[in-house]
């Protein structure tokens, strides 16, 4: 879930991100080039979050760094980059993820420090061992009880750890508000629809608790100590690369697959034009398509 990118991509806005399927399940195997790709564009803000992170908990100071929800490994390759003198931990549920992030690691040159762990969370967190730094992205919200997960986090980290959380920011944009078809403003319609799909996800995790987005109060109610929140951007203008344009591509079949049911007849009439290659105005052809996203970075230190 580090790669699993926020809300709108695994139906929500976390790389973590996954889109949406016909229920609030995700299939995490099947959606990993999907994940993977994402996470391969917002590389240089995944990046720049590390070396902020680097001022917060200097990096030779780093010994043991887990990528809590580590998807395919692309953000665990970064923080390995970023704190060299560390053994970081690609932490995920499913194997064939972590098999993805351990060859990722390999191709980089970075085997020797990367290792992956199976771990089924909330239940398995007290098992990851002590860390320096835990970076959860885009996956705390897969957490019915985030508070407490947290608090088992907080007991992870060493004296002057530090505890990252990457939730919120905005939804990712590929179209501007008119796009010569349909009702104006499609995107923002899929984001009332994700906001409904997101709700339901929540409420059917076990031990769900209902509690407002406040992450610093959550990270304070763990026993930690905020230590700044930044936002960092992804911003790929029109016209954008083959391998972007594939991405958007991937992601609104993702979200035909799993909003189509709650969707107007006009918005999907829009989505299947949008996804005909034949169309001139389909994703395949336009010249106005782009990636515009922003990720949130909280963070809090153990004292």
């Amino acid at each position: 879930m580090s790669q699993h990118a926020s809300h709108q991509g695994h139906g929500h806005r976390h790389g973590h991100g996954h889109a949406p399927q016909d229920s609030t399940h995700l299939d995490w195997n099947l959606l990993a080039p999907l994940l993977e790709r994402q996470a391969e564009v917002a590389s240089p803000a995944y990046a720049d979050a590390a070396a902020w992170l680097g001022t917060l908990a200097p990096a030779q100071g780093v010994r043991r760094v887990l990528d809590v929800g580590s998807g395919p490994g692309v953000v665990t390759a970064v923080l390995a980059e970023a704190f060299p003198a560390a053994d970081t931990v690609a932490v995920d549920g499913t194997p064939e993820l972590l098999e993805r992030a351990r060859a990722r690691a390999e191709a980089r040159g970075l085997g020797a420090r990367v290792s992956t762990l199976h771990a089924e969370l909330p239940e398995g967190i007290g098992s990851l061992g002590r860390a320096d730094v835990i970076w959860a992205g885009n996956s705390l919200h897969h957490l019915g009880d985030q508070g407490a997960a947290l608090k088992e986090f907080a007991e992870l980290l060493n004296p002057g750890g530090l505890m990252v959380l990457v939730e919120g920011g905005l939804p990712t944009r590929h179209l501007p508000w008119h796009i010569g078809m349909g009702r104006p403003g499609l995107e923002a319609r899929f984001d009332a629809a994700n906001a409904d799909w997101f709700g339901e996800m929540r409420a059917e995790l076990p031990d769900s608790k209902d509690e407002p987005d406040d992450w610093r109060a959550l990270l304070a109610g763990a026993g930690l100590t905020p230590s700044g929140t930044r936002t960092f951007l992804t911003d790929l203008p029109a016209p954008v690369s083959p391998v972007v344009r594939e991405l958007a591509v991937a992601h609104y079949e993702r979200l035909r697959e799993g909003f189509g049911a709650r969707l107007d007849p006009d918005d999907k009439a829009t989505l299947d034009r949008l996804l005909d290659p034949a169309d001139a105005l389909s994703l395949h052809q336009r010249t106005d398509l782009f990636h515009l996203t922003a990720r949130t970075v909280h963070t809090a230190r153990k004292g």
